[in-house]
């Protein structure tokens, strides 16, 4: 189980590595014009989508560098909890927006997630 939470969390880094720094590097309208997938941006401003980026950065180094340095581990299923969040609100856009194939992807993330912030605050919390 622990090992299956360490690659768990290891992919979703580096996803919300990757994705949230495109959303902190690339402008609004670029991000809009890379696919249909994307197009969520057109209801957020600028300083929205860097935000999102930077808090998706700042949960992808708290999945991974509390438990990998032994610093604060607690902060692994909180960084977890907060994408789970992040991931809320991604459904409930991709609710409003009718774009539900989409809205799949999101899910998955969501779930990936919750078994991260479970899996650490429970069975296999740095703690114990």
């Amino acid at each position: 189980m622990n090992v299956a939470l360490w690659i768990v969390a290891g992919l979703l880094a580096l996803a919300y590595l990757v994705g949230g720094g495109g959303k902190l590097l690339m402008s609004k309208e670029k991000i809009a014009a890379t696919g249909a997938s994307a197009r969520w941006v057109e209801g957020f401003s600028a300083g929205s989508v860097k935000a999102i980026g930077a808090l998706e950065i700042l949960g992808a180094v708290g999945l991974l560098l509390p438990a990998a340095l032994d610093i604060a581990p607690v902060l692994v299923p909180l960084a977890a909890s907060g994408l789970m969040m992040i991931m809320v609100g991604a459904v409930i856009t991709r609710i409003r927006r009718r774009e539900f194939t989409f809205m799949m992807a999101d899910l998955v993330y969501l779930a990936l997630a919750g078994f991260v912030a479970w899996g650490r605050f429970g069975p296999e919390s740095f703690t114990g």
